[in-house]
């Protein structure tokens, strides 16, 4: 099936042959066509209607919901005007890998130019984290400082944050920008548009959604629908097969996070497992484990939503090829050459998955060499069984969505298939 008109859902018309032939179409064409649009557009409504109905209102109001306390704290920009190495006295984060903690330690002072926020223009210095260097923050760096204000009798402190990198992120991302509009034209173009909105639809409404409660499978599995029926259709255009992909897409997502949740039960995995869960947690209140539980429920159906769009796509496209290809061919016959193809795509996608999780967790990969635990205790254990969860629930709806969106495309390539003249 080409990706003319003809071939979109609204105009399952009459096609040409190679040889130029019209030919008309099936009786059930456009009711196959219209069955199709028909779902995804249920589908679209029930992830709409579902977000607005669990819609977390503000920012503000999300930050009282979920008991956060405003510290006053500002970041503001800064420029580095220079640095001295000097002795102070040790903290916490300087303990040593036997639990002993030194007296005193090396520390960097900065010297720094204020350059926003209400007290720019100001001259301060600050202490730089254990990690930062001398050569790492020559003259003319660019920095970001913690500003507290004088309050209850307590005069103002400034504090170290971190480099400043909106111009070399800002200069990678345009780059990005143009790489994808060189090689990819304007596909590649609305691919980063349909990035963009997103990030947009988890930045405002997902993240906020998991911190105030909302419930974690649904919200994500919404924001899921939404996200892929807007980018898929930008990017790949309202045709039959971008149509069948999203059904396919769907389908994987539902299994992944049932599959999630069976696994995280079962196993009973712990929402806290590493500081930054013990830490999160606090911040949500009272009830932060349990809203941790949730976004790592999420988690699982996001790390599966990209790998299987590329999935169902790449395999919706080569059915409709293979039907091209041989335009007799029945469905055994496309489905088979479909599952042909989607098992080798199967086979690099899962090694990207591992990988991916395993070059993320590289620092506590080497952690546990260093400590030498037992390699069996020590992946059934905290982030670990996460990890395992996240990846091997994500594998295996892949797995169960190959066939899937492979059957869906058969079906749908020999009912919108021309009569032959």
């Amino acid at each position: 099936m080409s990706h003319d008109a003809a071939s979109t859902p609204d105009s399952p018309g009459p096609r040409r042959t190679r040889r130029g032939a019209a030919t008309p179409p099936r009786r059930g064409s456009r009711r196959t066509a219209q069955a199709l649009v028909a779902a995804v557009l249920l589908l679209a409504v029930a992830a709409v209607v579902t977000m607005v109905a669990t819609w977390p209102g503000s920012v503000h109001e999300v930050a009282d919901k979920a008991g956060l306390v405003d510290t006053g704290v500002q970041y503001v920009s800064a420029t580095v005007t220079g640095r001295t190495t000097s002795t102070c006295d040790a903290t916490v984060e300087d303990t040593r890998a036997d639990g002993s903690q030194p007296t005193s330690v090396s520390c960097l002072k900065v010297a720094a130019h204020v350059t926003s926020g209400p007290r720019a223009g100001a001259d301060i210095s600050v202490i730089a984290t254990a990690s930062v260097t001398a050569d790492e923050v020559p003259v003319g760096t660019r920095i970001i400082v913690e500003y507290y204000p004088a309050a209850d009798g307590q005069a103002e402190t400034w504090a170290w944050s971190d480099f400043r990198r909106s111009v070399p992120l800002g200069a990678l991302s345009l780059a990005f920008v143009l790489v994808a509009g060189l090689v990819g034209g304007w596909r590649g173009l609305r691919s980063v548009l349909g990035l963009a909105i997103a990030l947009a639809v988890l930045w405002v409404y997902l993240l906020p959604a998991l911190i105030t409660g909302r419930p974690a499978v649904v919200t994500s599995l919404a924001a899921s629908v939404a996200i892929m029926v807007v980018v898929a259709y930008l990017t790949h255009g309202p045709t039959l097969r971008t149509t069948t992909a999203l059904i396919g897409t769907v389908a994987g997502l539902v299994m992944i996070a049932g599959i999630g949740v069976l696994a995280a039960h079962a196993a009973h995995l712990s929402p806290v497992a590493g500081e930054e869960d013990f830490r999160l947690a606090g911040m949500l209140g009272d009830d932060g484990v349990a809203r941790l539980r949730g976004v790592f429920l999420a988690s699982i159906v996001l790390a599966g939503l990209g790998v299987l769009n590329d999935v169902t796509i790449t395999q919706a496209s080569a059915v409709g090829e293979l039907a091209e290809v041989a335009p007799r061919a029945g469905f055994t016959a496309l489905f088979t050459g479909g599952m042909r193809i989607g098992r080798d795509h199967l086979a690099s996608t899962v090694y990207t998955i591992a990988f991916a999780y395993a070059g993320a967790a590289l620092p506590v990969l080497l952690m546990v060499q260093l400590y030498e635990l037992p390699l069996a205790q020590t992946l059934t254990q905290g982030v670990f069984a996460q990890e395992i969860v996240r990846t091997l629930a994500g594998a295996i709806g892949l797995l169960l969505a190959i066939p899937a969106t492979t059957a869906i495309a058969a079906a749908v390539e020999v009912r919108t298939r021309p009569h032959p003249v």
